[in-house]
């Protein structure tokens, strides 16, 4: 399971209803690269992919690739806005290192 934080959520939902086409959710995934191996992907959908998982989380759909499921299971994606900086932050129980900025991993 893949979830949103109510804090994550309410930024996602902010979001969408600022967008000129209103996207059906959050695709949620990971690709190669960044300094550990893997990064942390979010974009919105606007056409379901047939492989893709669907995922409801606090009022939100998620959708996430068979591949990166692999990967994203159990993960918690909060949203931080802070002195320090604000973003979407990805608690993945699966990683075994991040690198500094939290963007990616590796397993």
């Amino acid at each position: 399971m893949i979830k949103l934080t109510k804090n994550a959520s309410n930024k996602v939902k902010q979001i969408m209803e600022n967008k000129e086409k209103t996207p059906l959710g959050l695709q949620a995934g990971v690709k190669g690269g960044g300094c550990s191996g893997f990064s942390y992907y979010l974009d919105f959908v606007y056409e379901k992919q047939e492989k893709d998982r669907v995922i409801e989380s606090e009022g939100v759909t998620i959708y996430v690739d068979p591949k990166s499921y692999l990967y994203l299971m159990g993960t918690e994606i909060d949203y931080i806005d802070g002195l320090s900086g604000k973003g979407f932050k990805f608690i993945n129980p699966n990683a075994k290192r991040t690198c500094g900025c939290g963007e990616s991993f590796s397993v």
